[in-house]
C-alpha cells in the first residue's frame, strides 16, 4: 500500500510539469534571480527556499492523510501517520521562526544603515 501511495504522490507532482511542459519559459528561466542589491538576491533565494519548504510540508501532510486513511484501523499505521503530520508541522514551524529572525535581522541592518544607505534602501551590487 505504501508504494500505491508514493506512486499516487508521484503522479500528483509530476501532473503539472507535464501539462504546462510548453509554458516554462525556459530561456529566461534564472534571469532575475541574481539580479539587484545583495539583500534583494538573498531575499529571493530565501523566499524560493521557503516555497520548497512549503511544498515538502503539503506532501508530507497529504502523505499522514493518506497513511491515516488506508489504515483500516491499524493502531500502527495511525500512529506512524500521527508522526509524521506533527514532525511535518514541527518542522514548519521552526522554518518560519528561522524566517522571522532573519527578517527581523535585516530589517534591523537596513534600518541601522549597517547595509544600504541608512534608510532602508539597499547597496546595490557593483
Amino acid at each position: 500500500m505504501k508504494r500505491f501511495i508514493n506512486k499516487i504522490i508521484l503522479f500528483v507532482l509530476l501532473l503539472p510539469t507535464t501539462a504546462n511542459a510548453a509554458n516554462f519559459g525556459l530561456d529566461v528561466a534564472g534571469a532575475g534571480m541574481f539580479q539587484g542589491s545583495l539583500p534583494e538576491v538573498i531575499n529571493k533565494i530565501i523566499n524560493t527556499i521557503l516555497s520548497v519548504l512549503g511544498l515538502i510540508f503539503v506532501i508530507l501532510i497529504v502523505r499522514g492523510g493518506l497513511t491515516w486513511m488506508t489504515s483500516v484501523g491499524n493502531a500502527d499505521k495511525i500512529k506512524e501517520a500521527k508522526e509524521v503530520m506533527v514532525n511535518a508541522t514541527i518542522g514548519l514551524v521552526i522554518v518560519i521562526a528561522a524566517y522571522a529572525i532573519v527578517k527581523f535581522v535585516f530589517d534591523g541592518l537596513l534600518s541601522e544603515g549597517v547595509i544600504g544607505d541608512g534608510e532602508g534602501n539597499p547597496d546595490p551590487i557593483p
